[in-house]
């Protein structure tokens, strides 16, 4: 057995016979929903009118999908700024022992030409 869905409109009616003045009981045997329902789909209309009941969850999706691109951009920039800094940090180094005449390598790699032959 299948759960029943219902339209906007069917929605939209129901909340519009509760803004009336009708009781949760009435609306509750006229429409044939649970009152648990109703009250849900007075409470997702009365926190944005405009995006109540958007039909099969696609605009809260979307809109979730959206937000998480949203980070996603954010948190590259973070990550593109910070290899631009190192990457500037390196140039710099790079000048620096250019024009001291120390050598381009670290304590870490050996010059060529020292290598250990086994």
């Amino acid at each position: 057995m299948s759960r029943r869905q219902f339209t906007k409109e069917f929605k939209l009616a129901a909340i519009e016979r509760l803004e009336r003045g009708a009781s949760v009981a009435e609306v509750v045997r006229a429409f044939e929903v649970n009152p648990n329902t109703l009250d849900r789909w007075r409470q997702e209309f009365r926190q944005g009118q405009g995006n109540a009941f958007p039909g099969l969850g696609k605009r809260r999706w979307e809109e979730g999908r959206a937000a998480q691109l949203e980070r996603k951009i954010g948190q590259q920039a973070l990550e593109i700024d910070f290899l631009k800094g190192c990457f500037e940090r390196i140039d710099e180094l790079r000048k620096l022992q250019a024009l001291n005449g120390k050598p381009l390598f670290t304590s870490r790699s050996k010059p060529q030409g020292t290598e250990r032959k086994v």
